[in-house]
This record gives structure tokens, C-alpha cells and sequence, in this order.
């Protein structure tokens, strides 16, 4: 019951406080309105001042940060890339070459221009000396290259293109000196004129170990077979002579219009190139002002309305088979340039896609082992097929 009465008298004595001290509530309150404004007042600015002042040091920060990681990688990067001075000792297989030519062949990618620069300010040096473009090397010679960043090739070809990957099946012979390959129909031997690479670009891509791969000589793009790359200075050079004494025999096949005359085993009219405004190269017969030309024939097979020769070039000019071949009356089938319309519509009906010119065999004397050498190249299988439709006579 003290408890009670305790209890009550307690609540009795809040409500009076209570009460007394209301309107002192009311007072401490209003009184603190203004103060609590004035502070809240006050603290805004001081709080936008330390946010203010805190947002420029967590960029600061950040910003900070962020040129440490990418300078420690720029300077990793930078040391495996750097650029640093080669020096080449010349060789059996380099020597006899002109700087410039050994240069651009060593450094592709690096523009002539640039080249010849760094040979005027004496950056490429042989045996320690300022040379001009012109200086032939010798075996022993040192070579100094300043350092040079190489341009990346952007168009790198891919080994894993069909295109590429089945020109090693085309390999018909290869050792350490050359290599003969069954270049297909439709493939130009390098990249230009609008193409992104050639068959020795992807040779180059195929054989990345390979020290040099380069042309001995050329084929049509629309023409197949026999073409020879050396994967040796020395090979070029002995290649490029044999070349030059006619010791290189290359037979090609082709299937021409109507019934070619056995007797016409000859044909010797100059050729002269001629570049059309739009960029095109026409060959025409000029006896005046041509290059002297010649080409041998024999009849290998006779057909209903078309024969198969074998061509045999002495001289090598440009689209001198398919020119000889259209000056006698005889167009190549499909040839799109010097060929025969109502010819090509009845060889496409029969199932023709392509130029009927194949590179069928060449025959040289081996750099090394003087042997000499005949590589034969099969016809492509639409031309088996062609020919196999085609009515003997």
C-alpha cells in the first residue's frame, strides 16, 4: 500500500513539474529555435566547406593513383619494346647487294624515305662508316642499324584463312634453298591494287621462320601452276641468272579456241604495254614499237571446236601467251582480257570459271646440287572435269 500511495504521490509531483515546467519548455524552446536555426545555419556553409575541400583531395587521389599504375606500365611495355642498335655481319648469302636493297628486304615496314634519311645522318653505318644507298656489300661487312620502330602490320595475314592454310598442300618441292609451289588460280603472287596480301605474303605467314621468301618470277593472277620463291639470297641469284640465259623452261597448257593448225608451232610478234586511264594494263601487238617477242606451240589434244596446246615462252612479257594465242585467231577460254565471247559462254556452260592457262612445268638447274630439275604441276580438278565433258576429235 506505501508502494501505492508512493506511486501516486510520485505521479502526483511529476504532473505538478510537469506542469510548472511547461511553460519554461515552451520558452527553452522557442529560445532554442533560433538557436538551432543560427546552428544549422552556420554548420551548412562549414559543411560544403569541408565537402568542398574534401572533393578536390579524393580526385587529387584518384588522379594521383592512377599515372603511378600506368607509368609502371608504360615503362614495362616500354622496355620490351624499345627499340635498340642491331648489328649484322654480312654473309655469303647478303653479300653483293646494294645497302638499300639488303635494308628494305631486313626492316620491312620502315618507309625507303625514312631509310635513305638515316643513311644521310650517318644513324646506318658500315664497318663504322657513312655509306650511300648505293654501297654494294661484301662478306664480313659490319652492319650498324640505329634503333628503328618498325611499323605493326595492321593486316597481318592469318594462317587460319582456308585460302592460306591450303597453299601448303600446293607445295610441290621444297628444301633449304627454294621452294615450287602450284600457285592456284585467282591468287596474285603479292599484295597491291587494292589486295590485302599475295601468295608470298602468305608464304611469309606459313614459314615465319624462314629468313627471306621472295619471287624468282611471276604469274598472272588468273593463271595456276609452276611458280618458284627462293628462301636464299644465293638461290635468287643463281635462279635470276638462269633466267636471264634462257636456262629456265617453264610449259604452260592451255585450252584455245577452234582447231589450232599444226604448223603453227611459231609465233613472234612484239608486244607493247599500254595503261589505260582507269589504271588497267592492255598488251597489244606493235611490230614498230613492241619488245620483241616468242612463243613456241605444240597441239597436245584436239576437241569439238577447241584445241589444248602446250606453249612454250622464250621471251617473258607481260600476257605474252594469252596475246600470242588472240593474235593468231585462237583465244584462251575465259580469258576476260584478250578472250573470245561466244567462245567463253560455251566453255561456261560446261562448267568453265576460270582462265584455261596453267603453268604446267618448269625445268631449272638446282643452285646448290646443279642437278637439273622438271617440277610438274597437276591441273586444277575443274579443268580435268572441262576437259572431260569436251567431244575428242
Amino acid at each position: 500500500m506505501k508502494e501505492i500511495n508512493t506511486q501516486k504521490a510520485n505521479h502526483v509531483n511529476k504532473n505538478k513539474s510537469n506542469h510548472q515546467q511547461r511553460p519554461v519548455v515552451k520558452k527553452t524552446q522557442h529560445a532554442n529555435k533560433s538557436v538551432v536555426k543560427k546552428i544549422k545555419h552556420s554548420n551548412k556553409p562549414a559543411i560544403k566547406k569541408i565537402q568542398q575541400a574534401n572533393k578536390p583531395v579524393v580526385k587529387k587521389i584518384q588522379h594521383e593513383k592512377k599515372p603511378v599504375e600506368d607509368t609502371a606500365q608504360i615503362k614495362s611495355a616500354e622496355e620490351v619494346e624499345r627499340p635498340k642498335v642491331r648489328y649484322i655481319t654480312i654473309d655469303n648469302e647478303d653479300a653483293g647487294q646494294r645497302i638499300d636493297n639488303f635494308l628494305l628486304r631486313t626492316l620491312k615496314g620502315v618507309p625507303k624515305s625514312h631509310l635513305y634519311r638515316l643513311m644521310r645522318k650517318g644513324e646506318i653505318r658500315v664497318n663504322k662508316k657513312r655509306i650511300k644507298p648505293v654501297y654494294k656489300l661484301a662478306i664480313n661487312d659490319e652492319v650498324r642499324i640505329a634503333p628503328i620502330r618498325v611499323s605493326e602490320q595492321k593486316d597481318a595475314v592469318s594462317t587460319g584463312l582456308s585460302i592460306v592454310a591450303n597453299l601448303e598442300k600446293q607445295i610441290l618441292f621444297e628444301d633449304d634453298r627454294l621452294i615450287v609451289i602450284n600457285k592456284p588460280s585467282g591468287m596474285a603472287v603479292h599484295g597491291g591494287s587494292g589486295l590485302s596480301f599475295g601468295l608470298i605474303e602468305a608464304l611469309r605467314a606459313l614459314r615465319p621462320e624462314a629468313r627471306m621468301l621472295e619471287l624468282v618470277h611471276r604469274l598472272d593472277r588468273d593463271t595456276s601452276g609452276c611458280l618458284l620463291v627462293a628462301k636464299k639470297r644465293s638461290a635468287l641469284r643463281s635462279l635470276h641468272e638462269q633466267f636471264r640465259d634462257k636456262n629456265v623452261q617453264k610449259f604452260y597448257h592451255a585450252l584455245v579456241k577452234g582447231h589450232w593448225p599444226t604448223k603453227l608451232t611459231r609465233v613472234t610478234e612484239a608486244l607493247k604495254k599500254n595503261d589505260l586511264k582507269s589504271g588497267e594494263r592492255v598488251v597489244v601487238v606493235d611490230n614498230q614499237h613492241g619488245k620483241e617477242s616468242e612463243t613456241r606451240f605444240r597441239v597436245l589434244e584436239r576437241y569439238r571446236g577447241a584445241t589444248l596446246v602446250r606453249a612454250f615462252p622464250v621471251t617473258g612479257r607481260t600476257h605474252q601467251i594469252r596475246v600470242h594465242c588472240q593474235t593468231s585467231g585462237h583465244c584462251i577460254a575465259m580469258d576476260a582480257k584478250y578472250g573470245h565471247e561466244d567462245f567463253d559462254e560455251q566453255m561456261k556452260s560446261k562448267g568453265l570459271k576460270r582462265l584455261f592457262l596453267h603453268a604446267a612445268s618448269i625445268e631449272f638447274t638446282h643452285p646448290v646440287t646443279e642437278q637439273r630439275m622438271k617440277i610438274e604441276a597437276p591441273l586444277e580438278a575443274s579443268l580435268e572435269r572441262l576437259l572431260s565433258k569436251l567431244v575428242k576429235e
